[in-house]
């Protein structure tokens, strides 16, 4: 029995999200890192710098809680703290080179499994699979355009 469309999709997710989410544990944990520290750092580079009160909203964590996880993330080296142009009394915090290449090493991580998938999959099934992501990756585009804040 063929399921629908939409229990396809549960059941590719619920295994994708699982599947991503040890991934991302796995290393953040072999990194020393915490996943709250690792969010950061990937907020980072996916919104670039921003102040500590930025975190703390993002996170929904006090400003204290926000800074307790900055500092160590500075103290290893991962994110420095720089004087905001426009106000000397803000900072603003960035990745620094060593950050960059821990969130690229987690990214690499992460499509390692995606590789291993795909190299499983037949070239008929491979075509299948490309066909039915574009659809979806247009149609979710089309729905975030309308809908950029859900």
């Amino acid at each position: 029995m063929a399921h629908s469309p939409h229990h396809t999709l549960h059941a590719w997710m619920d295994v994708f999200m699982h599947r991503s989410m040890r991934g991302w544990n796995q290393f953040a944990k072999s990194a020393g890192l915490s996943m709250p520290q690792f969010s950061i750092l990937m907020q980072l580079h996916h919104k670039g710098s921003c102040g500590v009160s930025e975190i703390s909203e993002r996170f929904d964590i006090t400003n204290a809680a926000a800074s307790q996880l900055v500092d160590k993330l500075v103290q290893s080296g991962l994110l420095e703290r720089t004087e905001h142009p426009s106000d000397r009394r803000a900072k603003v915090l960035s990745l620094t080179a060593q950050g960059q290449s821990l969130v690229e090493q987690g990214f690499q991580e992460r499509h390692r499994w995606l590789e291993e998938l795909v190299g499983s999959l037949s070239t008929e099934e491979k075509v299948k699979v490309g066909e039915a992501l574009t659809i979806l990756t247009a149609a979710a585009r089309k729905l975030e355009t309308r809908n950029p804040k859900s």
